[in-house]
């Protein structure tokens, strides 16, 4: 971008809340953040741009949420706060229990390969669960409220300390305010709060700094799905109606960077998500970018309701029932964090001290430039169970701050496969329980100790393996069964 012209705007704002844990982003990270922030004690805000919670499960309609098992789908890795959301969605009849899903169904786009036990689900449902989980734990909504600033106290420059985040400063129908905490945590999946901050950050793949593409998802009804499930499973092909894109690609008739069509079957009959738009080269933090993104998506999703009615069965009657909020963005920044996740991590299992996550799905990474991708075996090796530690979770330059989501510490490749939502859920439960903890104990998030904060979780639902289970048995016996920060 070239330099534009500048002015200088000055103006008092009022204090609007005071907060000991500040969540910015109501997405998953941010849902499971300001719960466990709430449930540990701390008085917390959530700070949201939409009117609603879910980020990309429901603004985005981005669905089902991917795997929360082991690649294998034998172990139920991500469970806490994420489990307790899918249960009442699911008592609701709003969602699907993964433990009821099988790789390669159609609830799981017919795809197999890291598609076992993923989790069907209304995003409707998500909307109101995830809002009574946040009031429950007493957590203060700020809806309609977005983001304009960092507040920053800058040390001295004789102490060598980082700077600290002392809050936000928002905009909303109520005008501009100021939102003062003791701990933020970036929920905002751009790191948006961190790098205002001044925290260091890569983006995109390193030979070009290039980011995976971006999707508008939509969902269509009155398909008929019988006739979808019979069709695919006779062609048995790598993807859905592959055989009908690339005849249409070798006619010059398909115009969008994609080999296939990506259909989700949803709870409700004959309503499915399509996963197929593809934007390439736009920067997910470029407002310029994003409004690009969103006419081209709307343009190539009215290109595939006419593909749908005309070539594929089973779609024929289909209707365009709703197009995404907001353009389905999977990759901008990456914070500089105390450890960097990498795709060897991945593949071999690698076991942290400090580790806060368990999870299962593979390295999935959409070509920047082209219309594959490499969620496939012969790209990536990823172990059956990897672990994310708390260190991609803490900023290397500055204190009082957290970040949890697709923002976290890791290469271009660990993100493609951490960034999918139950992660999300699992870093950012992680994460409002660490800001809870620091705020309690008075020390800052990097420095909080790592068996409590591994043993609060354990406690509250999240599972982080035999090994940290045992860990906890221990130090529990040698307390004589007193648990805490001891």
């Amino acid at each position: 971008m070239t330099d534009a012209e500048r002015i200088s705007y000055s103006k008092d704002v009022p204090v609007a809340a005071e907060a000991d844990v500040l969540v910015v982003g109501g997405g998953p990270a941010g849902i499971a953040a300001a719960v466990a922030a709430g449930r540990n004690g701390a008085k917390t805000v959530l700070v949201e741009r939409f009117g609603f919670l879910g980020g990309n499960a429901t603004a985005g309609l981005v669905g089902p949420f991917m795997t929360s098992y082991s690649q294998d789908g034998k172990i139920q890795l991500i469970k806490g706060v994420f489990e307790e959301l899918v249960e009442r969605a699911e008592a609701l009849g709003g969602a699907i229990h993964p433990r009821s899903v099988e790789g390669g169904s159609e609830y799981a786009g017919f795809i197999t390969y890291g598609h076992h036990r993923v989790t069907p689900f209304d995003p409707e449902y998500v909307k109101l669960v995830a809002a009574e989980m946040c009031l429950e734990a007493g957590v203060d909504l700020r809806l309609h409220t977005f983001v304009v600033d960092t507040l920053v106290e800058d040390p001295s420059a004789s102490s060598g300390q980082a700077s600290a985040v002392a809050g936000v400063l928002v905009a909303s129908k109520s005008g501009l305010e100021a939102i003062r905490a003791k701990v933020t945590v970036d929920c905002s999946a751009d790191a948006d709060i961190a790098v205002r901050a001044g925290v260091p950050y890569h983006q995109g793949r390193a030979e070009d700094g290039l980011t995976q593409p971006m999707t508008l998802f939509f969902r269509v009804g009155n398909v008929d799905d019988e006739k979808v499930i019979a069709y695919v499973n006779e062609k048995n092909e790598y993807r859905p109606f592959q055989s009908l894109v690339m005849a249409a690609r070798e006619r010059g008739e398909f115009p969008i960077p994609r080999e296939a069509i990506g259909v989700y079957r949803t709870p409700h009959p004959g309503i499915w998500r399509v996963n197929t738009t593809r934007l390439h080269q736009l920067d997910g933090t470029d407002v310029k970018d994003l409004t690009k993104a969103e006419i081209e998506g709307r343009r190539q999703v009215m290109f595939l309701m006419k593909f749908f009615r005309e070539q594929c069965p089973g779609f024929e009657n289909a209707m365009l029932l709703d197009t995404a909020a907001m353009i389905g963005v999977r990759e901008t920044r990456r914070i500089v964090g105390e450890y960097t996740l990498t795709a060897d991590d991945l593949a071999t299992g690698r076991e942290f001290d400090d580790v806060i996550a368990l999870c299962g799905y593979p390295i999935d990474i959409h070509s920047p430039t082209g219309s594959g991708g490499t969620m496939n075996k012969e790209a990536f090796t990823c172990a059956n169970v990897y672990q994310i530690p708390y260190g991609c979770l803490v900023p290397t330059e500055a204190d009082r701050l957290l970040v949890a989501g697709r923002c976290v510490s890791a290469s271009h490749e660990a993100l493609g496969a951490i960034r999918v939502m139950p992660p999300a859920f699992a870093m950012g439960q992680a994460a409002g329980t660490a800001a809870a903890l620091a705020v309690a104990e008075g020390v800052e998030p990097r420095n909080v100790p790592v068996p409590w904060l591994q043993e609060t979780m354990v406690r509250q639902g999240a599972y982080l393996g035999d090994t940290v289970n045992q860990k906890i048995r221990e130090r529990s016996a040698a307390s004589g069964g007193a648990s805490g920060n001891a």
